[in-house]
């Protein structure tokens, strides 16, 4: 039999409950409690980033049109949209929003499959767009504010193979203000020369004067509309249809449409890449101009806490640059504050409020911070916000780059918090700096023991950075640990601390 000593309304966790249960029944000689075997009921069972499309759209199958657009995107709720999956989502459904492309994550495969969907609803009533009420300024995308660039200077020492920068950001009069956890959006321009080379291609006057689009009828030159205002990297559908219809070459229009309806994989093709193979497809400038997407605003997660920095805003950006084939690509806002914005030059920015991503509201909980990379953004913030208010709570990092002696960011910052007690542990995985590669999951595994035992005392979980392939690898050694150790079906503890807010992920 199964004898519960423990009530449900006693002061502990679910798992706290479940050990104590099963500690007393064992000593009375009963049968401890079996460990669940079917996980939490979760009403979006889609809101996975580690499944596939062709999944999430089958675990929605039947489910309201909102529901069914949701599972179509990226599911990081990363903010980048102006809301979060469920909202933006339903935005779309309702009318209030008919940008189709602001789901980056979820990319063109997203966007072919909302269109699908929005075709799919289109026989019942017209959605009425909803009435949004003002918003304070700096606090969403349609409110960006201006403040200053101060610095971004460079945190890997020489030698790295990696360029990332602390970027300081001084708010001035703009009236911004933030909580860690938050993150920051950025409205980034265009390298110049990938401006060039596209209006170069399609042989067009990048003084030609275009219509803004949107809510603007204002028309601007082709130059400008291309430098801040267009997405001048991924091909839209409607790009490779007009290409396709351009191109008097008929297997460069076959390609094209191959593009378009999938057969041809897009992932590895850029727009000026498109324009190289298709030299044949001169499509009319404002029509190429018409069918780009919007160029969005870059969000990164806030590297400070307010109490330490007041009057700043501190960013940790990994600056990208790679090559397709001979030729050298950069990351849109991160080259753009590595490069193109001089010290004391103004940005476009606004705060992206963290959906839940924050520090326990009982200072004394211990938390469990994992951010390999750049993934360390946040937890520099929250160190420095437990800091200033006089935390009790332990602090646990797990860390990760490269090499040890180039990569190891904010360094004599963490030693310096290890040293006075304010970081209770500090564990570290340079992958190369060893024969083996080891990665944060490799140091959880390890002290596998002790992370349990802090579960078990009410931590709270926390992991940043790469959502398709670290966040899954940690996410697995979780369940791991939490089967081996605490003898719990691991899927479902996690589903228990999630739906607890004490597995929080920022991903991306």
């Amino acid at each position: 039999m199964q004898l519960t000593i423990i009530p449900e309304t006693a002061p502990f966790s679910t798992s706290q409950r479940a050990w104590l249960n099963g500690f007393f029944a064992g000593l009375m000689g009963a049968a401890a409690p079996a460990p669940a075997t079917e996980a939490p009921v979760i009403e979006t069972p889609w809101h996975d980033p580690a499944l596939s499309l062709a999944e999430r759209m089958s675990l929605a199958d039947g489910k309201a049109p909102e529901l069914r657009l949701m599972a179509a995107m990226g599911q990081l709720d990363c903010g980048q949209c102006g809301y979060d999956c469920l909202n933006y989502s339903k935005a779309l459904s309702e009318g209030a929003e008919s940008d189709i492309g602001l789901c980056q994550p979820g990319g063109i495969a997203t966007q072919r499959m909302i269109k699908q969907l929005m075709a799919e609803q289109s026989g019942s009533a017209a959605p009425k767009p909803a009435v949004k009420p003002a918003a304070k300024p700096g606090s969403n995308r349609n409110n960006p504010v201006i403040a200053t660039l101060r610095s971004a200077s460079r945190l890997n020492g020489e030698g790295s193979a990696k360029d990332t920068r602390q970027v300081v950001i001084e708010l001035g009069d703009s009236g911004l203000d933030y909580i860690v956890g938050d993150s920051l959006g950025v409205f980034a321009a265009n390298c110049p020369d990938l401006v060039r080379q596209i209006i170069d291609r399609i042989g067009a006057d990048p003084e030609l004067a275009v219509p803004l689009g949107g809510r603007s009828a204002d028309n601007i030159t082709l130059q400008d509309l291309f430098s801040r205002h267009r997405d001048i990297n991924r091909p839209t559908d409607g790009l490779l249809t007009l290409l396709a219809d351009a191109a008097t070459d008929d297997s460069e229009a076959q390609w094209l449409r191959a593009l378009f309806d999938g057969t041809e994989n897009i992932e590895p093709w850029d727009i000026l890449g498109v324009l190289e193979r298709c030299g044949s497809a001169r499509p009319d400038p404002a029509a190429f101009a018409a069918s780009l997407g919007r160029l969005q605003p870059r969000l990164y997660s806030i590297a400070s806490s307010p109490k330490a920095h007041p009057g700043e805003v501190h960013l940790t950006v990994g600056v990208v640059r790679y090559a397709r084939g001979d030729r050298a690509c950069k990351g849109v806002a991160s080259t753009y504050l590595a490069d193109r914005v001089t010290e004391g030059g103004s940005l476009s920015v606004y705060i992206q409020a963290s959906h839940g991503f924050r520090l326990p509201d009982d200072p004394d909980t211990p938390v469990i911070m994992i951010g390999p990379g750049t993934g360390i953004a946040p937890f520099r913030a929250f160190l420095e916000e437990r800091r200033a208010i006089g935390a009790k709570g332990r602090n646990w990092l797990l860390f990760g780059d490269q090499r040890s002696d180039t990569d190891f960011l904010y360094r004599s910052e963490m030693e310096t918090y290890l040293a006075e007690g304010l970081l209770s542990r500090l564990d570290l995985a340079f992958s190369r700096d060893q024969a083996e590669k080891v990665y944060v999951q490799h140091r959880l595994q390890e002290n596998a023991t002790t992370l349990w035992r802090w579960l078990e005392e009410g931590a709270v979980i926390y992991v940043c950075g790469d959502a398709s392939k670290m966040a899954k690898d940690v996410d697995d050694a979780l369940q791991q640990i939490i089967a081996s150790e605490g003898q719990r079906d691991g899927k479902v503890y996690l589903a228990e601390l999630a739906a607890a807010q004490r597995y929080l992920r920022d991903v991306y």
